[in-house]
């Protein structure tokens, strides 16, 4: 036998209207949608992560804030069971900031990630278009080489890239390697496939009725691309953006071998020189390493509103 719920009358502000008892209960969200039930056991595993991650963070920032002597006595977990008894200092920062040479390294690190992260997000925004809504031979086989290109390690790579470059340079006298195109070159390569993958997968969730609508009115592909494809897809660029902006800017390997030591060195190749040739500065490298992250952390949050959407949208149709 199926229950009914019994109808009451709801006389609040003097009106009277028939209200089910069963949606009453019902919390609904501003936009009329129920609310989720909150899950507990799923919010207590999340939180355990999150703290698992944070842990090593928390020991670099309390290493970085302690005497060199209190340090090599006891472990940084002595500081959390008795804060007030220790000596904090500032001083590995400023020693940090100074061995750094911050003011140099920050920019080189900028000059760097910037048009790293530019050039593969436009070019495979263009890619992603074309591989969307053009229709040509072989479409789905190139797209199948893009994607297997995914899996390729980039160490594998370094030596022929380096052959590479040596070659350009003794042919035309214009040294690459050492300088910031070096950088450039090889990041957005190997930052390409995993790029147009994004991209392609949430262009394919854009109307078609909308493009269909430009070309009846005389657009041209650049003008769709530019007027309309580009704004829809600022959640997946962002996204992306973020991704390729963090490697780049945490990125040691390929600064050492492509930009290698001088003056154009980045910050991640100045925190190794922290250490010290018996690496007894390892102290600075953890004071070095925060002075690092603040960039990250800006540029994550203030674009975080874009990440989940963008990395989440075309996984569904």
């Amino acid at each position: 036998m199926t229950f009914v719920p019994t109808p009451i009358v709801d006389e609040d502000n003097n009106a009277r209207e028939i209200v089910d008892t069963t949606k009453r209960a019902k919390k609904f969200n501003k936009d009329g949608t129920e609310k989720a039930k909150p899950r507990v056991l799923i919010s207590i595993i999340m939180g355990i992560i999150a703290v698992a991650w944070l842990f090593p963070l928390l020991g670099l920032l309390i290493t970085s804030l302690r005497p060199r002597a209190d340090v090599e006595a006891t472990g940084w977990w002595t500081a959390i069971l008795n804060p007030f008894q220790q000596n904090w200092t500032f001083e590995p920062f400023a020693q940090a900031w100074t061995a750094l040479d911050a003011g140099t390294t920050f920019w080189n690190s900028v000059a760097v990630t910037i048009p790293a992260t530019i050039l593969p997000v436009m070019i495979a925004a263009m890619a992603a278009y074309a591989f969307t809504f053009f229709q040509f031979p072989g479409k789905e086989a190139y797209f199948a080489i893009i994607l297997a290109l995914m899996v390729v390690p980039i160490q594998i790579a370094v030596i022929p890239i380096l052959q590479l470059f040596v070659w350009f340079g003794n042919t035309t006298g214009i040294q690459i390697i050492g300088q910031y195109p070096a950088a450039w070159i090889v990041h957005a390569t190997f930052a390409m496939p995993l790029a147009i993958y994004i991209l392609r997968n949430y262009m394919q969730t854009l109307p078609n009725s909308l493009i269909e609508a430009a070309r009846v009115d005389g657009a041209s592909h650049f003008q769709i691309f530019w007027r309309l494809i580009v704004p829809m897809s600022v959640p997946a660029l962002a996204s992306f953006a973020i991704f390729q902006f963090l490697w780049v800017w945490n990125d040691f390997f390929v600064a050492y071998l492509f930009i290698q030591s001088g003056p154009n060195q980045v910050l991640t190749q100045g925190l190794y020189t922290l250490l010290g040739q018996y690496g007894q500065g390892w102290q600075r490298v953890a004071a070095g390493s925060f002075i690092t992250l603040v960039v990250p952390l800006v540029i994550f949050f203030a674009l975080q509103r874009f990440f989940v959407r963008g990395l989440t949208a075309g996984s569904v149709k």
